[in-house]
């Protein structure tokens, strides 16, 4: 059987070979240009394939990083508004100590409190600061709205009590702000744990020095009323009103019942009386409320004065439980901080691997890249010749 290779057909078939490697050849060019071996994806589908996803790894690296930039932000911002605000604490306590000295008038009390008015506005100020964005530090997820505001009799709490939980990190989450209700709101009063306080219709003038739980323990969290009688005599009432304890007492000495005590100074009258039991919660507007309107409160009889004394006394117990829950959230403020340091060495690391995998994927080996050009510069030079001597083959040739 005879095979016939028509002209055409060896034309075409060294078209088709010089053509293909044009096509290599342009794709080296394209390869060296770029510097990238997967210029399309048909270059090479799986690896592209796999690159894509390391791609959307990076940018997922990169919206962490935005969010640990934003949380870490609001958070250096709570710091800065806490540690304000615990000065102005401190100022008040500083203030109150001034203010229950006996050497002062009624006209220097007053423009004591006129000073605590002022930091209570400010206080009132940082509990309402912002990120610089519009949303407010301390109103926990409704942080659209200033999270306090003046009501009748006080001031209120617009927030809500949840606390966001932000990634910054592949699996690593950090803590928002603290709600505002958890710093400056529900604060306990007294020690923490007891308190203590002379009856408002005292007519006496006794004056609660000290109170706690006593070393030998046995309190179960029970409430007493302490009431005096003739003689320095005093009994001691439970919530249901019977008598569990009674005897005598000594000014600045620790009266002990039920695994209390108190130690009171002054005269007090027949039938004072004096509540002590659990702790309760105050928020830092009233606590330095109360202490301006003690200062502000007109004085005339020696009950008025011991009245007075008692309620700077325990406006100071709870500026101190205040300044301490306000050290408690710098300290979780911070370790959240901590932490959004610890996402950016973790982003910072996983984000190399990547780009040294990406790099080993995408990145052109320019000494082989370079060496297939010229293989494939010196087999499309090859073609052309072969090409331009078939143009020269003819059987008139032969005739001839």
């Amino acid at each position: 059987m005879t095979t016939r290779i028509s002209t055409s057909s060896m034309f075409d078939l060294a078209l088709a070979s010089m053509l293909a490697r044009q096509k290599q050849l342009a794709a080296l060019q394209q390869q060296v240009a770029t510097g990238q071996k997967i210029v399309t994806a048909k270059d090479d589908p799986v690896a592209a394939g796999a690159a894509v996803g390391l791609d959307r790894a990076l940018a997922e690296l990169e919206r962490l990083g935005q969010n640990a930039n934003t949380v870490g932000n609001r958070l250096g911002l709570q710091e800065n508004a806490l540690a304000l605000a615990g000065d102005d604490l401190i100022r008040i306590n500083e203030l109150a100590v001034q203010a229950a000295s006996d050497t002062l008038s009624d006209e220097d009390r007053r423009s004591i409190a006129a000073e605590m008015r002022t930091l209570l506005d400010n206080l009132l100020s940082l509990a309402n600061s912002t990120d610089g964005t519009g949303r407010y530090l301390f109103g926990g997820t409704a942080d659209d709205v200033a999270p306090f505001s003046r009501v009748a009799g006080g001031v209120a709490y617009n927030g809500d009590q949840m606390q966001r939980s932000v990634e910054v990190a592949p699996g690593l989450f950090v803590k928002d702000t603290l709600p505002g209700s958890e710093v400056f709101m529900r604060i306990r009063t007294g020690d923490g744990r007891v308190d203590a306080g002379m009856a408002a219709s005292n007519t006496g003038t006794a004056v609660l020095e000290d109170f706690g739980r006593t070393s030998a323990g046995g309190w179960n969290g029970e409430r007493f009323t302490l009431r005096f009688t003739a003689g320095n005599g005093y009994e001691v009432l439970e919530q249901g009103g019977a008598v569990v304890a009674s005897g005598t007492w000594q000014p600045k000495q620790d009266i002990e019942f039920g695994g209390l005590r108190v130690a009171v100074s002054g005269q007090p009258d027949d039938g004072d009386e004096l509540e002590i039991g659990p702790a309760g919660t105050r928020d830092v507007f009233a606590t330095v409320q109360a202490l301006i309107d003690a200062l502000e409160a007109d004085v005339v009889t020696p009950a008025d004065q011991a009245a007075r004394r008692n309620a700077i006394q325990a406006g100071m117990r709870d500026v101190a439980r205040a300044a301490e829950r306000f050290i408690d959230a710098r300290a979780s403020g911070g370790a959240q901080l901590a932490l959004v340091d610890d996402a950016r060495e973790l982003r910072e690391a996983n984000s190399v691997t990547i780009k040294t995998t990406l790099s080993g994927m995408r990145d052109l080996d320019y000494a082989d890249a370079i060496t297939r050009f010229q293989l494939e510069s010196t087999a499309l030079q090859a073609a052309q010749l072969v090409y331009t001597r078939m143009q020269g083959l003819s059987l008139f040739d032969l005739l001839r």
